[in-house]
């Protein structure tokens, strides 16, 4: 299993990070730069195609688990990425550095060697020296394309409605709906109506029934 579950992957990633010189902290620095990160669907990861979800930190040590175990420290702190996408690594990696590598030089900018990085085969070569092989890799959603994922979210979230809002109409009144439902909808399109990447809420714009009520 490792770090793949069908067509889904699972990344794992320890950056070490350059040490502290005369109280400059450059692990710091770098928390103080994801905090400062726009989240959801203004992240910058939600412009990389094909993001299940993914997590950005600062690992300053690890905690000691107290007797028989051995106490132990890092050598360094890391930033650590984790991320599940759709897809291969190398694909993933290229469209990454491809759509937000002002971000990426932004955020990893002071760890250790990443200088040495000038372009996208250089970034996914410095990735994978710095991945974690997963022990247990667990997908939390299907392993299909992303856009398949939210489209289907957004059909979950506006049939449902549907239902709600048509319940106890007659055959020919709910077959009606069931057709200007389809049209609204598109199901088998899957560049729009849909969810957009990072959006954890509906917006009017996702809405069937406002689309509905503009139409008549």
């Amino acid at each position: 299993m490792g770090n793949t579950a069908g067509k889904a992957y699972g990344l794992t990633l320890l950056c070490p990070i350059k040490a502290d010189v005369g109280g400059y902290s450059y692990g710091d620095i770098i928390r103080d730069r994801l905090e400062g990160l726009m989240l959801n669907h203004n992240s910058p990861m939600a412009k990389v195609p094909n993001t299940y979800l993914c997590r950005l930190y600062v690992l300053d040590d690890v905690f000691y688990e107290g007797y028989p175990a051995k106490e132990e420290h890092l050598k360094s702190r890391y930033l650590v990425f984790c991320t599940n996408f759709y897809g291969s690594l190398e694909t993933y990696l290229q469209e990454m550095w491809n759509k937000i590598e002002k971000d990426v030089r932004f955020l990893w900018e002071h760890c250790i060697a990443f200088d040495r990085v000038q372009n996208a085969k250089e970034f996914v070569a410095y990735i994978k020296k710095c991945q974690v092989k997963n022990t247990l890799f667990f997908n939390g959603s299907t392993d299909e394309p992303l856009a398949e994922q939210l489209k289907s979210l957004y059909l979950k979230q506006e049939f449902s409605r549907f239902v709600f809002n048509n319940h106890g109409k007659t055959a020919g009144e709910l077959q009606r709906a069931f057709r200007e439902f389809v049209a609204i909808t598109q199901p088998d399109n899957l560049a729009g109506p849909s969810w957009t990447p990072g959006m954890i809420e509906e917006s009017p714009h996702h809405n069937y029934e406002n689309h509905l009520q503009t139409a008549r």
